[in-house]
């Protein structure tokens, strides 16, 4: 069977296994969540699962992460416009038996949109001592700190990796995602640092050639290079060594200009020892979407005459450059249009109720009255089927929270951040 007959054979059977809608699971039970000034949320987790506020009092809460002294680190954008008021928090004083943290510790303020972080500890070599780093991703560039167990504060500036598209969302193109994402997987021999970047517009030929990529370095800054294409807003991005001998996955959002209901968000294996990532692998945006698990072409972008539709016009320049869809690489799996995917983990613990199970927090639509999203789901590497895990965000067309990002505490148990509300909840099983 040569490779264009098994990637349609293994897309075929991915499509099958996922599950476009959320499949509700057979029973929740619903906690009653008060946070200061009196909101009250009204969450609904499995009856095996309980939830409480780990801690309130934050903006836009992000991503988390655990640095090398098992510390917990959290970025926060602050708001959604294009500001330096982020930052970089440490949360101090855990107390398992309230599931509570006891202070929060500002590690750096006055930053640019901080999406995400990450830690890379180094062995000695060469004469030079071992050495941790932080990785910090912003709008305009990537920057890492010197590391040392116990900081409050960097101990001396970052050094600047990578250079970013500098505009933000009053940009004449749309100036869209001012995010970018970074993770390291340890694959092919080699322990590298993965970085995605977001489109500047909803459909359209990029300008800048880094823009909708995955992009891949050496964790010193060099050797970097495209590897990916196509992937229009890829937020949420996790390397998970049990799967595949190692496997590198991410969240990635479709386009907006499909009605309410196409098309499906997407969470695709990018790379792994089992299925490395092709050379000029390409996800489809803008020319492609996902619909019924499967890519099709977006006659509105490829062949707008063959509709009346309107599509919002793309900024000047040339067409998006056609591709071909069925080249693009199999989605792991789908969820309901404009649910906005971000933060995932996996539970590869034996013996637990979450074992061998995905977690992926759906943000929600942008436009409430669509109705996706807005939840926590789970799914397995065996049946690819996203069912409800915590619901309750969006209540009667009004939103009460947005999920966000997830952390693994312990085999059943995670930290889930909530960007509207700026909370950060604890769930843990009984």
């Amino acid at each position: 069977m040569s490779f264009l007959q098994q990637l349609a054979a293994t897309l075929t059977s991915w499509a099958l296994l996922s599950s476009v809608a959320t499949v509700p699971a057979q029973q929740l039970t619903t906690h009653s969540i008060q946070l200061t000034g009196g909101k009250i949320l009204e969450l609904s987790l499995p009856p095996n699962f309980t939830i409480n506020v780990a801690i309130e009092g934050l903006h836009r809460v992000r991503f988390m992460a655990m640095s090398p002294d098992n510390r917990i680190f959290v970025t926060d954008m602050h708001d959604l416009s294009d500001n330096t008021l982020g930052a970089v928090y440490i949360l101090n004083g855990w107390n398992k038996t309230t599931g509570t943290f006891a202070k929060i510790t500002p590690y750096l303020k006055h930053l640019r949109n901080p999406n995400n972080i990450a830690f890379y500890s180094e062995a000695a070599h060469d004469g030079h001592p071992a050495q941790s780093w932080l990785y910090l991703p912003l709008t305009d560039r990537l920057l890492r700190y010197r590391y040392n167990a116990g900081d409050n504060a960097p101990s001396s500036p970052p050094e600047v990796l990578a250079h970013y598209p500098d505009y933000g969302l009053n940009y004449k193109y749309g100036g869209w995602h001012l995010t970018r994402t970074v993770a390291f997987a340890t694959l092919h021999g080699k322990t590298r640092l993965y970085v995605t970047v977001g489109s500047s517009c909803n459909a359209c030929q990029e300008k800048e050639d880094v823009r909708a990529t995955l992009t891949v370095m050496d964790p010193d800054g060099s050797h970097q290079a495209i590897v990916a294409r196509g992937l229009r807003n890829a937020v949420g991005m996790e390397f998970i060594p049990s799967i595949d001998n190692g496997a590198l996955f991410a969240t990635n959002m479709g386009a907006d200009h499909l009605g309410n209901h196409a098309p499906e968000d997407t969470f695709f294996e990018l790379d792994s020892s089992t299925r490395p990532i092709t050379a000029g692998a390409n996800y489809g945006w803008p020319t492609c979407y996902f619909e019924g698990g499967v890519p099709h072409e977006d006659q509105l972008i490829s062949n707008p005459k063959a509709t009346d539709k309107v599509v919002p016009a793309p900024p000047a320049g040339p067409a998006p450059a056609q591709f071909d869809c069925g080249k693009i690489p199999p989605a792991y799996t789908t969820f309901a249009a404009h649910s906005s995917p971000l933060g995932l983990k996996y539970f590869a613990s034996d013996n637990a109720a979450l074992a061998n199970t995905f977690l992926v927090a759906l943000h929600g639509a942008s436009h409430v009255e669509i109705g996706t999203g807005y939840r926590v789901v789970r799914f397995t590497p065996a049946d690819h089927k996203p069912q409800d895990f915590i619901t309750g965000f969006l209540v009667n067309g009004k939103v009460k929270g947005r999920p966000c990002g997830i952390l693994r505490t312990g085999p059943d148990a995670f930290l889930l951040t909530d960007d509207l509300d700026g909370a950060i909840y604890y769930i843990h099983a009984k």
